[in-house]
């Protein structure tokens, strides 16, 4: 079908959204630990999810993958490997949500993911000297380094934020667990091992390469050609998540909450009710009744929701790069920074801003501003080397 980077701009942006929105089906589940409702929207999003649309969208999906790796072992096993290194991006991110909120979350630990996972993959190719020196890979560097900057502005908007909030205020807000320090860190290492993604779609290409081989020759639009490499990556990423979930159901005997017995949810995923966060008193004779049966089904649906929302911003982020051309090492820009955005608007919606000073809220806007541009610029870039390309062609 041919690149289109216009288009693969919009499916990254879908993407995004969905990304940016996985967490909110969380604020409806109610008194369950973490480790139990993230398991469950793990297996929809890294198990169900991308086998379901695989099989739908790819005929004779294992098949594919049984041969990918008979002709290339060494990538599919990479591909499985990274994809366990960005299993710990997972868990930590998580953390970070809950030590800096959603917008601010989001926007430090991706903006950093954005730039490992956009730069390193090309560097190791070999294809950084060729890039500097061609006008749109210019101009696609340009839009990283905007996507690093209007990162850098988020932060010392989360940094205006913490000075400016007193204790009392954030329980109110229902931020009781904000910590900036201690949320950088961990926002840190999650967006350093959430690049990791990146690399286990670039060591995956020859999975996608015959994939697309065979879509062409069935008459199918090669549009579907990475969602056979997302299987395998996003395996090695339920082998790490489940291997953790299972240690803290383990560690805190919680896994009767499977079958109803009430927990504690400490995710910060919405104010203090009682019903929702880890505020209440277990031993409270009004908190210890088992969950009903409409409750803990809602529970599953809201887990699982979340993972199926979860699992599409990388349907579309397949979708999109197969659209960017030569740079498709880009997509994972435009992807990161298409999620910070959604992410501090959701952000704004849910008043995490609320009673910040006007500094602060133009912090917040400028970074937005920026990560917008960089989406942009980035966009440009590939639509330039299209161009190019066609040029060329002719």
């Amino acid at each position: 079908m041919g690149s289109n980077p216009f288009i693969g701009v919009i499916y990254h942006w879908i993407g995004g959204f969905a990304s940016a929105t996985n967490f909110i089906p969380f604020r409806g589940i109610k008194r369950w630990s973490w480790e139990i409702y993230w398991l469950i929207q793990g297996v929809a999003a890294w198990i169900i999810a991308p086998l379901v649309l695989g099989c739908y969208f790819v005929p004779n999906l294992f098949r594919i993958l049984r041969e990918s790796y008979a002709a290339h072992p060494r990538n599919v096993i990479y591909a499985l490997l990274f994809g366990i290194l960005w299993g710990v991006g997972g868990l930590t991110f998580g953390l970070a949500i809950r030590y800096l909120g959603i917008a601010l979350g989001y926007a430090i630990a991706l903006g950093l993911c954005a730039a490992f996972g956009t730069v390193v993959p090309p560097i190791i190719h070999g294809q950084f000297g060729e890039i500097l020196h061609q006008s749109s890979g210019q101009v696609i560097l340009l839009g990283v380094a905007v996507c690093v900057i209007g990162v850098a502005v988020n932060g010392a908007a989360g940094i205006s934020k913490d000075k400016e909030f007193t204790p009392e205020e954030k329980e109110e807000a229902g931020e009781t667990d904000f910590n900036f320090g201690k949320g950088l860190a961990i926002a840190v290492l999650a967006g350093l091992m959430s690049s990791f993604f990146a690399f286990g779609l670039d060591a995956g290409k020859p999975i996608g390469d015959l994939t697309k081989e065979r879509l062409l020759a069935g008459g199918r639009l090669d549009l579907w050609q990475n969602l056979p490499i997302l299987v395998v990556v996003l395996w090695g990423g339920f082998i790490t998540n489940f291997v953790w979930s299972s240690i803290l159901i383990l560690k805190n005997r919680s896994i009767g909450q499977f079958t109803g017995t009430p927990g504690l949810n400490p995710m910060r995923a919405a104010k203090t009710t009682g019903d929702t966060l880890a505020d209440f008193d277990p031993e409270d004779p009004q908190y210890s009744e088992r969950l009903s049966g409409a409750t803990l089904l809602f529970n599953y649906l809201f887990a699982g929701l979340a993972g199926v929302i979860w699992y599409f911003q990388f349907f579309f982020y397949s979708m999109g790069q197969t659209k960017m051309g030569k740079y498709d090492f880009s997509s994972w820009t435009l992807h990161m920074a298409s999620i910070i955005i959604f992410a501090t608007l959701w952000g704004i919606f849910l008043k995490e801003w609320k009673g910040t000073s006007m500094r602060t809220k133009m912090l917040v806007a400028c970074g937005l501003a920026l990560l917008i541009g960089s989406t942009v610029i980035v966009g440009y870039g590939n639509y330039m080397k299209a161009a190019e390309t066609l040029g060329v062609g002719r």
